[in-house]
């Protein structure tokens, strides 16, 4: 080996043990005789595995496909990924079982609504399609391959695609809720239409919702500054509302193809997030649910949290975002879920309530749990355990 290669060898020697330390120190989970490296993944899968039961125990499978439960569903499809635990697996199973595969249970399209509702006409509105991840990743898993399994899915979205219609994507949860529906069932279909519409559609979300100075995405059009603002005067930007976007572009870039000419797009996006929410997040390693403007609603909330630090995890075990630059405000993220957000018994709290906005006065603490909560701390889990320690 000639002297500069060696050199450079011991540089990178050097920042291996450098990030290694910086796991441990930000993980809080050091444990004596335990390997190094694998000592903070090992402490993710235990804290998983204790929230997943916890939650099992407690909540029936047998649950609406509306999105609140059904975005716990893709926290424990995660959750199943890296255990391989039946249990897990099984119990969205029952759900979708349950459900009959199903959203919104409408069989005649020409009463079919995409504005907000909670009944079973209101098949077009995102937050009665988020069920259809689940149910495309366990036809997926299982090796039979069931078509039953995703042929609401496939009926209703092509039906959708069929609209000259580019709104269906309102709000900042509906891109969590629906974009990574799409990029699945391309994977699945290889149907061209999935991507040219997620495309056209997430191009409208974004005329009305992003933020191009902050970077960031106003829940819906309601809470565009100036005509909305904190109670401090400033642009109001809703953690979940931005954990939401954030994930779900994760998800997008997990399934979208890496020559597709639109990944850029949807890349930009996620690294302007990347940045903005690194500038917002507290020194505890929590967001709070205004991000720009902490004393409108101060004090920890975990389900923002939860997305972000999946997202940043993500990104990070991607190489899509640098590791040097995010694995600080990750691991942070990190330390205030397991160390306090999670309780000895596998609850989750500090998740706000359902709503679209961060509400002043409203009590969030170790109480507050739910089962979107819940979901956004098991895709963290999952994506802690896949951390490597050197890139």
């Amino acid at each position: 080996m000639n002297p500069s290669s060696h050199h450079g060898f011991s540089r990178r020697r050097l920042l291996a043990c450098a990030v290694s330390a910086l796991v441990l120190t930000l993980s809080g989970c050091a444990a004596p005789g335990a390997p190094a490296a694998a000592q903070p993944q090992q402490d993710a899968l235990a804290l998983l595995e204790r929230v997943n039961t916890y939650w099992q125990r407690t909540t029936p499978a047998t649950e609406s496909a509306f999105w609140n439960v059904a975005a716990y569903h893709t926290g424990n499809i995660e959750a199943y990924r890296v255990t391989g635990n039946p249990a897990y697996r099984r119990y969205s199973e029952q759900w979708a079982e349950h459900n009959r595969w199903m959203g919104a249970r409408s069989p005649d399209p020409s009463q079919w609504k995409l504005s907000y509702g909670e009944t079973d006409d209101f098949v077009l509105f995102g937050d009665w399609q988020i069920c259809f991840q689940t149910y495309v990743d366990l036809f997926q898993l299982d090796q039979n391959r069931q078509p039953q399994r995703i042929a609401r899915a496939r009926e209703v979205m092509e039906y959708q695609m069929r609209t000259a219609r580019n709104d269906y994507w309102w709000w900042a949860d509906g891109l969590y809720m629906v974009m990574p529906v799409m990029t699945k069932l391309y994977r699945v279909t290889g149907d061209p239409r999935y991507l040219d519409k997620l495309a056209d559609y997430f191009a409208h979300a974004n005329s009305i919702m992003h933020d191009d100075a902050e970077q960031l995405y106003y829940r819906d059009a309601r809470f565009v500054y100036p005509a909305h603002q904190s109670a401090n005067g400033r642009k109001d930007f809703w953690a979940r509302g931005n954990g939401w976007v954030f994930a779900g572009l994760a998800k997008v870039l997990q399934d979208l193809p890496a020559d597709d000419p639109r990944r850029p797009v949807f890349e930009a996006k996620f690294k302007g997030m990347a940045a903005a929410l690194k500038a917002a997040q507290q020194p505890d390693g929590y967001w709070t649910r205004s991000l720009l403007d902490p004393a409108h609603a101060p004090g920890p909330e975990s389900s923002g949290t939860a997305f972000f630090t999946y997202g940043y995890l993500w990104g990070i075990n991607h190489g899509i975002l640098p590791r040097a630059q995010y694995l600080p405000v990750a691991l942070n993220g990190w330390r205030f879920l397991s160390k306090v957000a999670v309780q000895a018994d596998g609850k989750v709290g500090y998740v706000q309530p359902i709503g679209d906005r961060a509400l002043p006065g409203q009590v969030v603490d170790q109480h507050s749990t739910a089962h979107f909560g819940v979901g956004a701390v098991l895709l963290a889990a999952a994506e802690m355990t896949r951390l490597r320690s050197t890139d």
